[in-house]
């Protein structure tokens, strides 16, 4: 059994793609057959950017960047089918999760549930790849009361749990989340807060990169205390779970209103500063809710900051390693949760775990548009 995952994150440097032998129904990893990423053109990454906010003419410009979104989804499973020597009829379906630019689970008010957009045109990646797509996955969740968020806790109890320990996994993507995998089987998880996306920002501001390479530019600065406790005052960190977020929260202007339109402030000691914050709330989030922990496998492309993986590893002071170290490359792990919920679409499986995301029970995620 084949399937393909694609995912494009909070991040929005691009899509990260996987081909996935599935060996039985079981929890088994899967074999590997092709891994690849592909960067966002430079004016589609911006519209992505832009269409976070609210603009003039935003249904239209949706639409077209879903249609760019899908075609460069569609050029990045023709690579990998290449890679993995395989034709489009071989693959049962492509899990491919979109690029979300709205995520507010709750709705305000009159009992109705909250939304989840991901743009993707599936019609037209179905067409131009050829192969058949599961999509929308977050939003059966979101009808049944939950978040829609985080749903990869599921796919890391398949492949990471192991009876009688108790284990976090942390992703540090664009949001960073946690999943608590305790030893009697249950299932704990959600987004602690920001994980790359404002040091993305920032570095993007004043470094004209799309993220902090190693974490240098953080490294050259000192984080400033004051700033750091004012940032941490977010009603987000405090509230309980189930909760998820994303750029409708953490964004420029949320941080312009923590900076206070302040220009006496370094900005190494800003992004100094904001990997503190990153690396405060995840600790913050293991210390209240799973003190029994013995250690963190660690997975996103935050895994690859140095400083950031540094000030993790004091603040959090348990040992903390990369998923690599079980099998898995940190750039493949959500990529590889995406080709785990097609899978479990089309086997009619449940793809959410209800403790973790608030849903009324469990659901089969995604819709199905074939090739």
């Amino acid at each position: 059994m084949i399937t393909i995952g694609l995912m494009s994150g909070t991040s929005m440097d691009g899509i990260d793609g996987v081909v996935a032998s599935w060996r039985d129904q079981g929890a088994a990893l899967p074999e590997l057959r092709a891994s690849a990423h592909r960067v966002f053109p430079t004016a589609l990454r911006n519209e992505l950017l832009a269409l976070q906010r609210a603009g003039n003419d935003d249904l239209n410009r949706s639409a077209h960047a879903a249609n760019g979104v899908a075609a460069e989804y569609a050029e990045l499973v023709s690579t990998l089918l290449k890679q993995a020597g395989l034709q489009p009829a071989q693959v049962l379906a492509a899990g491919a999760h979109g690029v979300t630019v709205r995520h507010a689970p709750v709705a305000s008010g009159h009992g109705q549930p909250g939304i989840s957009i991901q743009l993707l045109n599936a019609a037209l990646l179905a067409e131009r790849s050829g192969v058949s797509v599961v999509h929308d996955v977050r939003s059966r969740d979101i009808a049944a009361g939950g978040q829609g968020a985080p749903l990869v806790p599921a796919f890391h109890a398949q492949i990471f749990g192991q009876p009688g320990k108790t284990q976090v996994v942390l992703n540090l993507g664009g949001i960073a989340n946690i999943t608590i995998l305790h030893g009697d089987g249950r299932v704990e998880g959600f987004d602690t807060g920001p994980g790359n996306c404002l040091l993305d920002l920032w570095a993007q501001r004043h470094r004209g990169s799309t993220f902090d390479d190693s974490g240098r530019f953080a490294a050259s600065g000192t984080p400033i205390p004051s700033l750091l406790e004012r940032l941490l005052r977010e009603r987000y960190f405090q509230a309980p779970p189930p909760k998820s977020t994303g750029r409708d929260l953490f964004n420029a202007v949320w941080l312009e209103s923590h900076l206070g339109g302040s220009q006496a402030y370094e900005a190494a000691d800003v992004q100094a500063t904001l990997t503190a914050l990153t690396a405060q709330t995840v600790a913050e989030a293991i210390r209240r809710h799973a003190p029994e922990v013995a250690g963190v496998w660690v997975c996103g492309g935050g895994a690859k900051n140095r400083a950031l993986m540094a000030d993790l590893q004091s603040r959090v002071g348990l040992p903390m390693q990369p998923v690599s170290v079980r099998g898995v490359d940190e750039q493949h792990v959500e990529a590889l949760a995406w080709a785990w919920f097609a899978r479990a679409h089309v086997l009619r499986l449940p793809g959410n775990v209800p403790a973790v995301t608030g849903a009324a029970g469990p659901r089969v995620l995604g819709s199905f548009t074939p090739a």
